[in-house]
């Protein structure tokens, strides 16, 4: 099973991209963030005609996530557990071929410090709850994919003494991404490469696309059962080079199916 995450800012302003995307990859599934969108207004239809059934948990202009699949998409989840006070579209999760599978939009987190730093470390508290409490638990195939807005270390950054304050690389952002490592989730890309300097994200601004200046922030977690079956996961930079890009490029991995 091909299975991508792909952060699109803005799924209307980038639909022909996407489309174009999942003609030239063909993910089985496809974890999407920052819809910008709700769910009524989701391009469902121009989406299906490509094959794929869809979830959806939106937002008006803000946040947004989605699944898309080939195959049938079941048990599905709205919501990350934990606060029942917490509005914001950042996670959904399903069940694809005995895979349960997450599509996350980790909050940004900056300025630190501040409100918007405190909620993203609160919000990776329940995610590492959650994963404790409830997934690794069920002891099935788990494959968490998004855009985490963490570097995991000063490897994933062009520029890592200019980053050291951004929530992104901040050590409290940091010490909670290895948490999850902790409890037995593994990073599929780091997984398999050693390389440093190998980005998913890069500004618009200054350009850092043309200079490679990027930081490495949409990673794959996997359970024990998942990584098991991991093949392959690779960053696929040919979307972000193109006219009217997202600011991310699409990540894969590839997961055997079951013997």
């Amino acid at each position: 099973m091909k299975i991508a995450t792909f952060n699109v800012n803005s799924i209307k302003a980038r639909l022909p991209r996407v489309l174009e995307w999942l003609d030239e990859a063909s993910p089985d599934v496809a974890l999407l963030q920052e819809l910008k969108t709700v769910d009524e207004q989701f391009p469902r239809l121009e989406i299906e005609d490509k094959g794929y059934m869809v979830e959806t948990h939106g937002q008006k202009s803000y946040n947004g996530v989605a699944i898309l699949s080939k195959r049938p998409i079941e048990d599905v989840e709205r919501g990350l557990p934990g606060d029942p006070e917490d509005e914001q579209a950042r996670y959904i999760e399903a069940t694809i071929d005995g895979i349960r599978v997450a599509s996350i939009y980790l909050p940004n987190g900056n300025p630190t410090p501040g409100d918007k730093f405190d909620y993203k470390l609160a919000w990776m508290d329940r995610l590492v709850d959650h994963v404790r409490d409830s997934l690794l638990p069920s002891e099935t195939p788990v494959v968490l994919g998004g855009d985490y807005n963490i570097c995991p270390t000063d490897d994933d950054c062009f520029d890592p003494i200019g980053w050291a304050d951004d929530a992104l690389c901040r050590p409290e952002s940091r010490s909670r991404f290895r948490s999850l490592l902790n409890l037995g989730m593994t990073e599929a890309w780091r997984a398999l490469h050693k390389e440093v300097g190998a980005y998913s994200y890069w500004d618009y601004q200054a350009g850092r696309w043309q200079r490679d200046e990027g930081v490495r922030i949409d990673h794959f977690l996997l359970s024990p059962q998942a990584a098991d079956r991991l093949q392959a996961c690779e960053i696929d930079r040919s979307p972000r080079g193109k006219e009217k890009a997202s600011d991310h490029t699409p990540v894969w991995c590839d997961i055997a199916d079951a013997s």
